[in-house]
């Protein structure tokens, strides 16, 4: 169970900024937190396989901070937009399986499962309302514009986009009115879509929802060359499991987690878009009070951070070797999926589905 503490307005405000990257708007926020003890949050996700840190343990991190506000979660089972999205070689019985898996992971992570309701797009599918909210809000957007939402799917070439996701944005945009939300919580790739809500809510004589943008970390290989800035360049260096070696997956081993991050990116002296950086700063520290590194005394001997910023100031001097950077991070990540993996082990239901899942990847 999730501590619950008791916060102001301004202190709610502080521990949800430190989820969002980006928050449209602040000053909505507030009054949405002044206005009502419980808001609403939505989190959607498509159920396509194995599950990596930045889908596990961030999102479980991000959820839980937000929850300790009073804020209360809906998070969207999307089997349907996996569906439409071809996932799992447009297998909708895999989809779903795929789905039950992800639920078994967070459980196991320590989401605040009292604050979180699971909901599946496949239950809203016969709702007819449901369904007059799609058609309503296609209606007032030109192809174009739905066009601009593509990269909620992982695509950039608008050309090559099925019928069916063409009206995935319009569906994602309804859900959030069906959901009732007041808050998207979401990663900021999926911002075009949220935006898209803000500006069709009040022209259907709905809301409009405050949109808090999470942080996408790195995956843990180089960065591509890139003219890209900003949330596109984001977008493209993110974690991904089409990449699995640049991914750590949240019932990987200890050697795969130690084998992965040994190859990792990590240049020295170098803060930004370094990957074990990122994953010091998002997962490790929030979960850690402190991170101690052990090395040899010829090498400065064991050394201890008390913070972020202590460890990050450290490495850009050259105080901290990427070698010692990268055994922190080995360590340190393995005892946060180590629970999971025990689950996955000695529940009988989650090791079923784990092994389901898993033959879905060898035969798509």
């Amino acid at each position: 169970m999730i501590e619950k503490i008791t916060m102001n307005v301004e202190e709610k405000l502080k521990l949800i900024s430190e989820v969002g990257e980006e928050i449209t708007t602040e000053e909505e926020l507030k009054n949405l937190l002044e206005t009502k003890k419980h808001p609403l949050a939505y989190d959607g996700f498509e159920p396509s396989g194995n599950i990596h840190i930045a889908q596990g343990i961030l999102r479980a991190i991000n959820i839980n901070k937000m929850t300790k506000t009073g804020i209360k979660f809906k998070m969207w089972v999307a089997d349907w937009f996996a569906w439409m999205n071809n996932k799992m070689g447009g297998d909708l019985g895999r989809i779903q399986t795929v789905g039950e898996y992800l639920i078994e992971v967070w459980k196991a992570v320590g989401m605040d499962m009292d604050n979180v309701e699971f909901l599946w797009a496949k239950d809203v599918m016969a709702d007819e309302n449901y369904w007059k909210l799609v058609v309503s809000i296609a209606r007032i957007n030109t192809v174009a514009r739905i066009k601009r939402c593509a990269q909620i799917m992982g695509r950039e070439e608008s050309d090559s986009l099925s019928a069916a996701q063409i009206f995935y944005p319009c569906m994602q945009c309804a859900d959030i009115f069906h959901l009732k939300a007041d808050i998207t919580q979401l990663g900021m790739d999926q911002r075009k879509v949220n935006m898209l809500a803000r500006e069709v809510g009040p022209k259907l004589g709905l809301w409009k929802p405050v949109v808090v943008s999470h942080h996408m970390i790195m995956g843990l290989g180089q960065p591509p060359a890139s003219n890209l800035t900003g949330i596109e360049k984001g977008i493209e260096m993110k974690m991904s499991k089409s990449k699995p070696e640049t991914a750590i997956f949240m019932t990987d081993s200890a050697e795969d987690i130690k084998r992965k991050i040994s190859k990792a990116y990590c240049p020295a002296k170098q803060v930004e878009e370094n990957p074990l950086i990122e994953y010091a700063k998002y997962i490790i520290f929030e979960k850690f009070k402190e991170i101690k590194i052990e090395r040899p005394s010829k090498f400065g001997g064991d050394i201890t951070f008390n913070s972020y910023e202590e460890l990050e100031k450290a490495y850009s001097l050259g105080e901290l070797h990427p070698l010692d950077l990268k055994q922190a991070v080995s360590i340190y990540v393995d005892q946060l999926i180590d629970p999971v993996r025990k689950h996955f082990e000695k529940n009988k239901r989650a090791k079923d589905l784990l092994e389901q899942v898993k033959s879905f990847q060898v035969t798509r």
